[in-house]
């Protein structure tokens, strides 16, 4: 159990000094500066380059002139601890225990930590597209690491740190599955894994606010209404590419969830916040059936 300090891969900081570091940044290139951020294996590091990296895109001090072609990155930067195990080794999470919720606490942790890789990983890996497309995607970074940063405090308070239980490295493999086409990243990342935040959080905060934990009710309010607008961003950016290839979105979006999730897609399905980030009937109709399919299946 750790003593509210957040461990970070080149020491303990104490979370009050996490924007007090200074790292200078790779030059005045975006994309460098994203490979800087995309393979800092520090979590504290991370987030503070992060936060400079928007920063100095926002005040015009990075060029998102292209670089040579983006390397490989199998794996990005993280730290020893967590260590990852397969989803069906993980320990139930029970909340009405301090222990349970701060499993709970660690598992989103560890989502948006993944969540600051994905955002870089798509500045960096995705070349010619607008330059819309990098600032969307450089703010869904920063937003991530704020993120991170909430939910490190609220698990410091528990006596728990970033690193204390197992996690499951499933975020990053769809990374490497979708490497290959922004297209197919768009669709499967933003709106699918992370759309399924979308649906699960009410359900958290409702079973939270019932245990009493109100700080942390206010968090995952604040993630909540963040990843609206992640999952939207992911839809704009879908839509664009479908169009610059002369492709019907609903149906490409059906096809490629079936291609690479079939059996996989659950319900319940948070409606009114699928709209907001952009989800339209045909598209929902679409995933209730593949929902259907997949209950079934499971039960026979």
């Amino acid at each position: 159990m750790a003593s509210g300090l957040l461990q970070c891969g080149v020491g303990t900081l104490n979370e009050n000094a996490m924007h007090e570091i200074a790292v200078p940044l790779t030059g005045d290139n975006l994309f460098a500066c994203a490979l800087q951020c995309l393979e800092c294996a520090d979590p504290v590091l991370k987030g503070q380059l992060t936060e400079q990296v928007y920063a100095a895109l926002e005040v015009g001090r990075l060029s998102c002139e292209e670089t040579p072609a983006a390397k490989d990155i199998d794996t990005p930067g993280r730290p020893a601890r967590p260590g990852l195990v397969a989803p069906r080794d993980l320990p139930r999470r029970r909340l009405g225990s301090v222990q349970g919720r701060a499993s709970l606490l660690h598992a989103l942790a560890h989502i948006e930590f993944n969540a600051i890789n994905l955002a870089w990983d798509a500045v960096y890996r995705f070349r010619g597209m607008p330059e819309a497309f990098y600032r969307d995607w450089a703010s869904v970074a920063r937003e991530e690491a704020y993120h991170f940063r909430l939910l490190c405090e609220r698990l410091a308070d528990a006596g728990y740190a970033y690193g204390d239980f197992p996690a499951h490295d499933g975020l990053w493999e769809m990374a490497r599955k979708t490497a290959h086409d922004p297209l197919v990243r768009m669709a499967l990342v933003p709106r699918v894994l992370e759309a399924r935040g979308l649906d699960v959080t009410p359900g958290m905060i409702e079973r939270l606010e019932q245990s009493g934990d109100q700080r942390l009710v206010e968090v995952l309010n604040i993630i909540l209404r963040d990843e609206i607008g992640h999952v939207a961003i992911g839809t704009r950016w879908f839509r664009y590419l479908c169009t610059q290839r002369g492709l019907d979105p609903d149906t490409t979006f059906a096809g490629l969830v079936q291609e690479y999730m079939q059996g996989q897609v659950k319900p319940p399905f948070h409606y009114a916040a699928r709209e907001a980030a952009g989800f339209n009937r045909v598209e929902m109709d679409a995933l209730e059936q593949m929902a259907a399919e997949t209950r079934v299946f499971h039960e026979n």
